[in-house]
């Protein structure tokens, strides 16, 4: 995986895990030179992007976006998460990202971790942080990704 999209990738699931801290630092004056993050690139070997496709656009549910055509001859695809955009990006030399990788917050924790099960691909949920309710699963390429219930989602059972 390039290191760009590695440290990209590591950005983002560090923003959603320490947004409340982000926001009082905020708060207190710090900085504002880095106003939001754009996107996060996930990187993926040739070939895969009908696979990649499947999971993020169709069990994920999360919108293709169109590829801008001066981008378009490197292959992979953008897609549209919330307010957030998700590029997958062909890595030659791919390896999967199993430390760095992207936290998506959802409202239907439950129904998800359900949902990825019956679509084959495990579930491993984490109580390491006792006041966040989350799982990992690992994309079809061995991507980690993790989920995060939203602070305004009914309790996990």
């Amino acid at each position: 995986m390039a290191v760009e999209a590695v440290v990209v990738a590591a950005v983002a699931a560090a923003v959603t895990a320490v947004g409340a801290v982000i926001s009082a630092a905020m708060v207190a004056g710090a900085t504002d030179m880095i106003e939001t993050l754009d996107h996060i690139q996930l990187a993926m070997p040739s070939g895969a992007e009908k696979l990649m496709k499947a999971f993020y656009c169709g069990l994920l549910g999360m919108a293709e976006l169109p590829k801008p055509a001066p981008l378009q001859g490197r292959g992979g695809f953008w897609a549209m998460a919330g307010y957030m955009q998700v590029h997958f990006g062909i890595d030659p030399q791919f390896t999967p990202a199993t430390k760095a990788h992207p936290a998506f917050v959802t409202r239907q924790l439950s129904d998800l971790a359900d949902r990825l099960q019956a679509g084959g691909h495990a579930v491993r949920w984490d109580t390491d942080l006792p006041q966040v309710t989350r799982f990992f699963t690992h994309d079809p390429v061995g991507n980690r990704i993790e989920f995060i219930a939203s602070k305004t989602a009914a309790p996990v059972t």
